[in-house]
């Protein structure tokens, strides 16, 4: 299983908190890509639910790690 930021992005929006099986979901009616959905079902399912994109790939880069001042905008 691999995360880079462009295939995480595409389940960034996803109905968080989700099961596995719901973000599996989300992905395919979203048309993401392959490798997302298979990232997905590698996943190790004890009926976990995920509250953020976070507890998927825990190195996601949030808003902070940026150094980008939307005010300037």
């Amino acid at each position: 299983m691999y995360w880079t930021l462009e295939l995480a992005s595409k389940i960034e929006d996803a109905p968080w908190p989700a099961t596995k099986d719901e973000l599996i979901d989300y992905a395919m009616r979203s048309g993401a890509p392959l490798e997302v959905i298979e990232n997905l079902q590698e996943i190790e399912d004890e009926g976990e639910i995920y509250e953020t994109i976070e507890d998927i790939w825990p190195d996601y880069p949030s808003k902070e790690d940026f150094f980008f001042n939307e005010d300037e905008y």
